[in-house]
């Protein structure tokens, strides 16, 4: 899965790596959570023939995917992932995979190592970011929810897949990573319906990503200075195993 995620790019780069123009300043942030507004990508409408301006906008919605159908959402579970295996069959995701995709532009994800029960101690958490360094665009979906008072809310979600090998020794899903020369055909919803879009939901390849070992202050969502990204030693307490029983007694075996 991908739950925290960063993107400390400048809007300059951003709107040149998305091919955007009008992209408005925004803050470096270091731990993007949950519920947080998060930047998106999508297709804007088409431009007159023979331009070459860009049809791609930049917009906010909230982190955390509501379909169209929910009544309460206080009742519904907060979608931040879409499985890319499952999405286009899904009743949640199935319109948006068909209408409304969208790009999530970042520099890097969290994710945590989780101890096995022999090794106790606390999970040990990875600042993931491209090895070149520079910005990846997430695969993502987008909803815009209605409240029965009339009030709208954009939402989305970021699509995951099986992890490469790498990244599998610390957790079995990874983020969908769109390739810029598919850009076009991810959100070309007019165009390339579900289907024709599968292959582009698969893992990274193998050197694409770099893992670096973080403290456990990206935990804490009030954490958001770029102190998050220092590295530190990788280090999982081991469970000492128990002193043998002393019974006073000798024994042959």
């Amino acid at each position: 899965m991908c739950g925290r995620f960063v993107l400390n790019a400048t809007p300059e780069e951003v709107a040149e790596y998305l091919d955007l123009i009008g992209l408005e300043e925004f803050p470096a942030r270091f731990n993007i959570a949950p519920t947080q507004p998060i930047l998106i990508v999508v297709e804007g409408a088409r431009p007159e023939p023979g331009s070459n301006l860009p049809n791609r906008q930049a917009m906010l919605v909230r982190w955390g995917f509501m379909p169209g159908w929910v009544k309460d959402p206080k009742e519904f579970p907060l979608l931040i992932n879409a499985r890319s295996e499952t999405a286009i069959g899904k009743a949640s995701f199935r319109a948006a995979m068909r209408h409304r995709r969208i790009l999530i532009p970042a520099t890097g994800f969290y994710e945590w190592r989780r101890p096995a029960k022999e090794e106790g101690g606390k999970a040990q958490a990875f600042y993931i970011k491209p090895k070149r360094g520079g910005i990846v665009a997430f695969a993502g979906l987008m909803e815009t929810w209605s409240s029965a008072d009339g009030s709208e809310v954009d939402t989305g979600a970021i699509l995951t897949t099986s992890a490469n090998r790498s990244i599998a020794r610390i957790h079995d899903r990874m983020p969908v990573v769109i390739s810029s020369e598919d850009f076009s055909r991810w959100l070309d919803c007019k165009t390339q319906e579900p289907r024709e879009i599968v292959d582009l939901m698969k893992s990274a390849d193998e050197d694409f990503f770099e893992m670096i070992p973080v403290s456990d202050r990206v935990n804490k969502v009030a954490n958001t200075g770029p102190e998050l990204l220092e590295p530190v030693a990788e280090t999982l307490a081991v469970v000492p195993k128990p002193a043998p029983k002393d019974d006073a007694q000798m024994s042959l075996f």
